[in-house]
């Protein structure tokens, strides 16, 4: 019962709130102690994938080590205080409606270019917005690329910020929700493929590409349901998981990309840009259809149904591990 109260409380508690700026958000002080903690390793250690192994150490395991240990006293005191930390710190871990919220202004700002006159002021405003959701160059993309890497980061974020978190709730509590969270940020942070983090970033980056094994496959199984669900091509779907869910520098990234494609009949994927060099990846998916606005809208909707989907099947789950 107690899983069930914090589980369907922090959900409802994102579709409401979101992340709201005047809430504290714990992931936001892990990354300073990031930031903090690389620029001391880097001083203190000569060999970089130590230096970023005992980052990943430090990192991960501080956090669940911190969680658990606060839950514990929280939950001695007293054990609704302890449900309402539980529910407060899970909230905090999942991202369903600041995702959406974030591409649905971006699809709203890509229809006043259609609209406007003001092209180029829209276009440049779109491309900020999209700045703040996705880690690659936005500044020379055109209408169907800002609209291509929304549809992707919404794939992506199924798996980080909804099946994951929810994964690792259900295998561990909270404090193993978070010890993932760390992991995420980490590699956000310090996991890129350039000279800088390549060795630095190595062991985070691979710990990333562990952890949401898993899950990734377990949103790519929810996706052909949503697409069935939503009367989209659920066989393309599957099939495209499995034929360009490898098309990606992630072993999972790709297989919710590859999901959203097949079903909505797009091509995702191809080069990007990022900190001025271009990355040039396979394709995903075909090109049915030619990439519009409303595919941003149809990303948010498997977004939201796939987040239910997973949530009824912990909550059956529960119940079936635990009669």
């Amino acid at each position: 019962m107690e899983f069930a109260v914090i589980l369907l409380s922090a959900v409802v508690l994102d579709l409401i709130l979101g992340d709201p700026k005047w809430l504290p958000m714990l992931v936001v002080y892990i990354g300073r102690v990031v930031s903090i903690l690389e620029k001391y390793l880097r001083g203190r250690i000569e060999d970089k994938k130590r230096g970023g192994l005992l980052l990943a150490i430090i990192i991960i395991g501080g956090t669940y080590l911190i969680i658990f240990v606060v839950l514990g006293i929280v939950y001695k005191i007293n054990r609704q205080l302890g449900i309402l930390v539980s529910i407060y710190l899970l909230f905090n871990a999942i991202s369903i409606k600041e995702m959406a919220k974030e591409a649905k202004r971006i699809a709203a700002t890509l229809e006043k270019i259609k609209l406007s006159y003001q092209k180029i002021f829209w276009l440049k405003n779109a491309r900020k917005k999209l700045s703040n959701i996705v880690g690659r160059d936005t500044h020379n993309l055109d209408e169907e690329e800002i609209a291509r890497a929304t549809i992707e980061s919404i794939a992506e974020s199924i798996t980080d910020g909804v099946i994951s978190p929810l994964f690792y709730m259900f295998l561990g509590g909270v404090p193993l929700c978070w010890a993932y969270k760390a992991v995420n940020t980490l590699d956000s942070m310090v996991g890129y493929k350039n000279e800088e983090y390549r060795d630095f970033g190595y062991f985070s980056a691979k710990i990333d590409d562990v952890a949401n094994y898993i899950p990734a496959r377990i949103a790519a199984f929810l996706l052909i349901l949503v697409a069935f669900l939503l009367r989209k091509n659920f066989l393309r779907c599957a099939k495209t998981i499995l034929r360009d869910g490898r098309n990606h520098p992630s072993p999972n990234s790709g297989l919710s990309e590859a999901g959203i494609a097949g079903a909505l009949g797009i091509r995702l994927g191809g080069g990007s840009y990022y900190q001025g060099v271009l990355r040039d990846m396979p394709d995903i998916g075909e090109e049915i259809k030619e990439i519009k606005i409303k595919h941003i809208k149809e990303s948010i909707v498997f977004l939201y149904v796939t987040s239910f989907l997973m949530v009824i099947i912990l909550l059956i789950m529960r119940i079936v591990i635990w009669n």
